[in-house]
């Protein structure tokens, strides 16, 4: 990087490890471009000393399913079989293809034997949990078909919502386009004092964006434009179906938020102007409930949203829609594809309705919103062991690929600076250095800014700053 703007108050606030995924190996009926191979890493066993409170077999098969009106659609999915463990584990969504839901407890042991019934080498990958390296389902651990990988970790995360996705080199964004994708949430006593709706009235949505050919069959990245900057469909799916309306009574709803699309940006508002009010983000619970006017919910991104139909009449109806907006992309794809990203009927930044909420029941108890959410420590500056020499992670465009710190990714390199003790804070330095053309002119953002801004998603051209920090009992591995 021959140049960077001014360090200012920066936190690192996402992990999009779903973001713009452009690069990736589509299987068969989706094949774009010859990508390297992913090696099998042959599975493992069980470890015979774990004792798990909950242990369950999660497939990876191909299968035809009923999206559009007409002819099925071939997709790739995850199943689910509970072997131990409360039944509420598992939680299917009606009509998707999409994984089921897994419900964890806070300190539960769990074991998840992996089968992979694909063409393709694949694995999976826990995303935002707090897990061992060699639990974590990295590139380096894909399997082929036929073979199994066996996980077994303690769940350390506080109360979230996080996914469970693919994770092979070279093959991810097409996998989880495909359909391979699924929402893993964690509870813990701190958010069951709560009182927070549960049950019926905790609604999870999972945003995608998809586009079919006239059989029905889906259609991906079909140019060297789409698979650079970003793939985006014109069918918006919810949970895996096309958005209608949910029935809801006049009462307070949770309603847990993933974006599942592979580039799509939403700027997530209510359809008669009111705030949105958010609980909860990738992380977990905020400290106390924030009020914005709309939300920006990039690739990968949670929001726990608290939804009021209280005072609603019967028969009323409320839309969650994605707001028209512009400044999200970099300048290559604005001026190639004029925000359209590349052949997509429905161009990033437009507004449509993604889901709505028609009011049939009229309750008169409803449970309050609490003015308290969640404590959490605060790392502080004089706690990490970096401070004056900052882990640089650089993005950069290279004429065919995206590169990390001038490289290519790799399985095997590791730079010496990308070498650190384990259980330890550190600084880390996020850059990526291709201008970009913003909305918003602030090259320092604040957490509440960066909810409601496009700028502040860590888009092309600007800089972040972030303290991390994560206590295992063995360390990770290079590559």
């Amino acid at each position: 990087m021959d140049q960077k703007p001014r360090r200012g108050r920066r936190r690192f606030l996402e992990q999009s490890a779903l973001g713009l995924l452009g690069l990736a190996t589509a299987p068969s009926w989706l094949r774009a471009m010859d990508m390297p191979s992913t090696r099998s890493s042959g599975g493992n066993p069980p470890n015979p000393l774990f004792k798990p409170d909950v242990e369950l077999e999660l497939i990876a098969r191909e299968e035809a399913v009923s999206i559009l009106e007409g002819a099925k659609t071939r997709v790739l999915r995850y199943t689910a079989r509970l072997i131990t463990g409360p039944k509420e584990v598992l939680t299917e969504l009606p009509g998707s293809y999409l994984g089921p839901l897994i419900r964890l407890q806070q300190g539960q042991k769990v074991r998840i034997q992996f089968r992979h019934e694909l063409s393709e080498p694949t694995i999976t990958h826990w995303h935002g949990l707090h897990v061992p390296a060699e639990m974590d389902g990295h590139p380096h651990q894909a399997i082929s078909k036929g073979e199994t990988r066996v996980y077994e970790f303690e769940v350390l995360n506080r109360a979230g919502f996080h996914i469970y996705h693919p994770h092979p080199h070279g093959a991810t964004a097409s996998q989880v386009y495909s359909g391979l994708a699924g929402g893993l949430i964690i509870h813990d006593p701190e958010e069951a004092k709560l009182g927070l709706p549960s049950g019926d009235h905790e609604i999870p949505l999972v945003l995608q964006d998809r586009s079919f050919d006239r059989n029905n069959q889906l259609v991906y990245a079909a140019n060297m434009h789409e698979r650079m900057l970003g793939f985006a469909g014109d069918h918006i799916l919810v949970n895996g179906r096309p958005g209608g309306a949910i029935e809801v009574a006049s009462r307070a709803y949770r309603l847990r938020i993933m974006n599942g699309s592979n580039a799509r940006i939403y700027k997530l508002g209510w359809s008669d102007g009111s705030e949105v009010t958010v609980i909860g983000v990738d992380g977990g619970l905020l400290e106390a409930p924030e009020r914005y006017p709309y939300v920006m919910l990039a690739p990968g991104e949670r929001l726990d949203v608290w939804a009021d139909f209280k005072g609603q009449s019967l028969g009323a109806v409320l839309t969650l829609g994605s707001l028209p907006f512009k400044g999200a992309l970099p300048k290559m794809a604005a001026s190639m594809g004029g925000g359209r990203m590349g052949a997509s009927k429905l161009p990033m930044g437009s507004a449509f309705p993604i889901v709505s909420f028609k009011v049939t029941k009229k309750m008169s108890d409803s449970p309050a919103l609490p003015a308290h959410l969640s404590r959490f420590a605060r790392y502080r500056l004089d706690q990490v062991m970096n401070k004056d020499r900052p882990i640089p992670i650089a993005i950069k465009e290279s004429p065919m690929a995206m590169v990390l710190n001038g490289q290519p990714y790799g399985q095997g390199g590791v730079l010496s600076f990308e070498r650190i003790p384990v259980n330890s804070l550190q600084l880390i330095e996020i850059f990526h250095d291709h201008a970009a053309a913003m909305e918003h002119g602030e090259s320092s953002v604040s957490p509440k800014e960066a909810l409601k801004k496009p700028s502040g998603m860590g888009v092309m051209g600007h800089q972040m700053m972030g303290m991390g920090g994560m206590n295992h009992e063995t360390g990770g591995r290079e590559g």
